[in-house]
C-alpha cells in the first residue's frame, strides 16, 4: 500500500466504497459487482483498479474472469494508521483521569493511631 492517504482518497468515492464492502463479504468478479450496480462494467473496472493500486484490493485470474477481494496487507496497513489513532486517544484519556484523580493517602511512617480507652 502506498500510504493511508492513497487509500482513504480511494475509499473516498461511495462506489468504490460499496465495492470495496461487497468484495470485504465475498470475492468477486467484474461481472458480479457490475450486476448488483448501478454502473457499467467498465466502471466497475475503474474503480477496481482504483482499489488496487491503493493496495486494497487484489485479483486472480481464473479463465477469463479476474476475481477480486480484499488484500490483507492493505487492509492492514490502514488498520494500523488508524490504530495509532486510537493508542493515542487512549493514552490522552488515561493522562486526563490521572490528572483528576486525587493521590492516594500517604502512611505516615507506619504508625496507626491509637485507639480511644
Amino acid at each position: 500500500m502506498a500510504n493511508a492517504s492513497h487509500a482513504l482518497q480511494a475509499l473516498a468515492d461511495p462506489t468504490r466504497r460499496e465495492i470495496f464492502e461487497r468484495l470485504a463479504r465475498a470475492p468477486s468478479a467484474v461481472g458480479e459487482l457490475a450486476s448488483v450496480l448501478p454502473v457499467s462494467r467498465p466502471a466497475v473496472s475503474q474503480h477496481l483498479k482504483v482499489l488496487k493500486d491503493a493496495g486494497l484490493v487484489v485479483h486472480r485470474t481464473h479463465g477469463t474472469r479476474n476475481v477480486y477481494e480484499i488484500d490483507p496487507k492493505g487492509l492492514g496497513a490502514l488498520r494500523a494508521w488508524l490504530d495509532q489513532f486510537w493508542t493515542e486517544a487512549l493514552e490522552a484519556f488515561k493522562a486526563e483521569v490521572e490528572k483528576d484523580e486525587p493521590s492516594p493517602p500517604q502512611p505516615h511512617g507506619g504508625a496507626r493511631p491509637s485507639a480511644a480507652p
